[in-house]
């Protein structure tokens, strides 16, 4: 980025614009929270009859809240990585050249009243991810549009709509969202929270995929357009509990495109030990998944499971120990075989080491 960007300024401006006076004995900067972080990556791939790739990477984010009034935030957040909406990883590479820039975050959460919120703008996704699995959605996925949150008791529901593609002289891609779940208690010590949703895409076939024309495993036609439509049913669930004193977590995710007869569910099923959140915390997961080609948008999901996108299957291991609550050391290892639907199943293997720092 060519011009300096001042977070600072740009939440003294928000807060003035709003004509909303700060509380007594109060200034601006006393109602913005920021936040950061910054993670080193060596990332090595291998697949059957190709060259073995090493990288170099780093993400790094900063952003605020900023409190507009008792009921509503913004939100601003900058990342590395360009304008991939899946990733915020940039490679130390093309001689010493400057790194891309761009927003990550940007949106208002407005707290309704006890129950009910809702979010506008480019936000954190609203969704459920049994176990966090990226299943679906990447983990860096921040989708753009507004939803409408609910939470009461151990229920808790959400429905959004989100801009996905705008086009000048064709119907625009939208995605509709919608998800309903219950945390159960079980005992004194475990939960099982389950639920089920949907998702859907509007002006899919006859369209080049979305962000760069990469089907990432989708079934196209000569063109390089999509054959089919994405409308998703879901179910999920998680149960947590303690052993020995270790957090617990056992997970499943299920997606069907119900505008498909074939290449058309996903799965995911797996177990996490641990929370690394204080000094001294380790955790680690083990997860299986199976995304068959047509069973979602692949430009959507993990962008690093399987290479990115769908048709692939395979383990994801991953480990994290805390040095302290700024510092964490973690790792995360694939295991996977690709392109399965061309009958053509190659291995595809990838190691992840991370160095992470974070401050608020």
């Amino acid at each position: 980025m060519k011009k300096t960007i001042s977070l600072a300024g740009v939440a003294a401006l928000l807060l003035a614009s709003t004509g909303v006076s700060a509380h007594d004995g109060e200034t601006w900067i006393d109602r913005i929270d920021f936040k950061g972080d910054f993670r080193l990556r060596f990332d090595r791939e291998a697949e059957d009859n190709q060259t073995e790739r090493e990288r170099s990477r780093f993400r790094a984010r900063f952003g605020f809240t900023a409190e507009v009034t008792d009921d509503i935030d913004f939100v601003l957040q900058l990342a590395s990585g360009g304008d991939n909406p899946v990733s915020t990883n940039q490679s130390l590479d093309d001689g010493f050249s400057r790194k891309d820039v761009g927003v990550d975050l940007a949106y208002v959460d407005w707290t309704i009243n006890e129950q009910f919120g809702l979010l506008a703008g480019k936000m954190k996704n609203p969704l459920f991810r049994a176990g966090s699995v990226p299943l679906v959605w990447d983990g860096d996925l921040n989708p753009e549009g507004a939803a409408l949150v609910f939470s009461s008791g151990g229920l808790f529901a959400t429905a959004a709509g989100f801009a996905v593609e705008e086009r000048s002289g064709d119907n625009d891609s939208l995605l509709y969202a919608a998800q309903v779940g219950y945390k159960f208690p079980i005992g004194e010590n475990a939960s099982l929270t389950a639920g089920i949703g949907y998702f859907g895409y509007t002006n899919t076939i006859g369209n080049e995929p979305f962000y760069d024309g990469n089907a990432r495993g989708n079934t196209v036609d000569t063109e390089g357009n999509y054959v089919y439509d994405y409308k998703d049913t879901e179910a999920f669930a998680e149960f947590g509990t303690k052993v020995g004193g270790w957090p617990l977590k056992i997970y499943a995710h299920y997606v069907q495109n119900n505008e498909v007869s074939d290449q058309d569910t996903a799965y995911a099923f797996g177990a996490k030990i641990g929370s690394a959140k204080a000094d001294g915390d380790m955790e680690f997961s083990w997860t299986w998944q199976d995304l068959e080609a047509d069973a979602l948008i692949g430009t959507f999901s993990d962008s690093d499971f399987g290479g990115g996108g769908t048709d692939s299957e395979g383990h994801m291991f991953k480990g994290k120990y805390v040095f302290n609550k700024n510092v964490a050391l973690g790792g995360t290892l694939f295991l996977n075989t690709i392109d399965r639907a061309a009958g053509i199943d190659s291995d595809y293997d990838r190691i992840q080491i991370d160095l992470e720092f974070k401050f608020d």
